[in-house]
């Protein structure tokens, strides 16, 4: 009986394992997530205001979260190679920092954002600018960053996209506030 009893647990051990394993491979690793917006400014003005990475502590919504956060720069704001480090006690903040990677002049930035605390990630993050008329610019914003296994599990219980997408949300109608102010 005794032996019955310890065969049935290993069983049932073996297909826990076998379902987590599973699992972490059925399980997308990609996570990202686009929101915009439709400011009423000419594109330019709107590109030339987004492609300064310090204006982000403006409307982005980190800085609102922690407004005593450390922070420090490296390079010429607006240009590829331009660093914004931040640190951050409060979890929904954290600790890392952002690169500008690319610049199209007038269209998009692309950033590289690395994350050191509350865990180690990295993300590429975008903002492009499209005319929507000569006086509206439609504004997206996004980001793309893979988990990696096994850690990708943790999608199953959470909606990072819903998340951030939020987040982004709520930043877009704080740069839309701003920069339609007369």
């Amino acid at each position: 009986m005794l032996k019955k009893i310890t065969i049935a647990i290993a069983v049932i051990i073996v297909v826990i394992f076998a379902v987590a394993a599973a699992a972490v491979f059925l399980t997308r690793t990609e996570v990202s997530a686009e929101r915009e917006v439709v400011i009423n400014k000419p594109r330019n003005e709107v590109f030339a205001y987004v492609k300064q990475v310090k204006n982000q502590n403006e409307w982005a919504i980190w800085n609102k979260r922690d407004p005593g956060m450390k922070q420090e720069t490296a390079g010429t704001d607006g240009t590829v190679g331009f660093i914004s480090r931040w640190e951050s006690t409060n979890p929904e903040v954290g600790s890392g920092e952002q690169e500008i990677k690319r610049i199209v002049e007038g269209e998009r930035i692309e950033t590289e954002l690395r994350f050191k605390a509350p865990f180690e990630s990295k993300a590429d993050a975008y903002l492009i600018t499209e005319p929507v008329g000569a006086e509206q610019t439609r504004v997206r914003w996004g980001f793309r960053s893979e988990m990696p296994r096994p850690m990708n599990l943790m999608l199953l219980f959470m909606d990072l996209e819903q998340a951030i997408g939020k987040d982004y949300e709520e930043g877009l109608a704080n740069l839309k506030q701003i920069l339609e102010r007369p």
